[in-house]
């Protein structure tokens, strides 16, 4: 009974543990819709609904702001060169999205960084295909929190995670790509998946757990808190389940004769 008790608890506290969620990163809400009552400005300056994005095509969403001195441009960088590598259409097979969760930039600068990507995308149906936003502070919040991307201000910059988010035609939430790069069959399965709706794990959640990212070194770095709490626990409960399964030696005592 003391060793059932022990093992339920270790596993408890592992579990826990392993599931502690960073408070900056990305929370996968797969299989959620998200919210009808998200509106963003495109870089015209225009007020649209997020809901008119949807209906015939599935969305690769990622969240970044433009100023971003740091891990933004390697996602950018990723999605370009996954998107001329890709043997789908964009605009055709699937939509980009950006969005700035900075709610103080303005659509001007969303057209800048279209611009700018414009010309190293080689692939036609840019300016369709690849969408560029800005939102006020209650629009970002509603989105950033559906969708359960996180971050934290730190001065006039943030500190924040990358990756891709992948909705489906209806607004369900089905992949989650994280990281900067980007391997076409995996991206384009994800696409696919998207388009019939089918919601697919993210293999890389532990690669995430165990690394976070440095806004100094500007990369991803091996979390030795996390990975180094994880092995104590895994090892103390080994040798706790050892001992108590061990079973005692019975001492035999024989009488003596008189």
């Amino acid at each position: 009974m003391r060793l059932q008790i022990l093992t339920l608890s270790l596993c408890v506290c592992l579990c826990v543990y392993a599931q502690e969620t960073p408070k900056i990163g990305i929370t996968e809400h797969l299989d959620e819709y998200l919210p009808d009552n998200i509106e963003l400005i495109n870089i015209n300056g225009d007020t649209v609904a997020f809901s008119t994005l949807l209906g015939d095509k599935p969305l690769v969403l990622n969240f970044v702001y433009y100023r971003c001195p740091g891990i933004c441009t390697p996602l950018m960088d990723g999605i370009t060169e996954v998107v001329n590598l890709s043997d789908m259409q964009l605009g055709g097979d699937f939509q980009l999205v950006t969005v700035s969760f900075d709610y103080t930039e303005t659509h001007e600068l969303a057209l800048k960084k279209r611009n700018n990507y414009s010309m190293v995308v080689k692939k036609e149906g840019m300016e369709d295909g690849w969408l560029f936003f800005t939102a006020d502070s209650s629009n970002v919040a509603r989105l950033t929190n559906a969708t359960g991307f996180t971050y934290k201000r730190t001065g006039n910059d943030f500190i924040h995670t990358a990756g891709l988010i992948l909705i489906s035609p209806e607004g369900k939430i089905t992949r989650y790509l994280n990281g900067t790069y980007f391997l076409p069959f995996e991206f384009k399965l994800a696409v696919i998946e998207a388009s019939k709706g089918i919601p697919g794990p993210t293999v890389n959640r532990i690669l995430q757990f165990c690394y976070s990212y440095d806004p100094v070194g500007q990369a991803y770095v091996l979390n030795i808190t996390k990975v180094a709490g994880i092995l104590i626990l895994v090892i103390a409960s080994l040798v706790l389940i050892v001992l108590f399964a061990k079973p005692k030696k019975r001492i035999k005592t024989e009488s003596s004769e008189e």
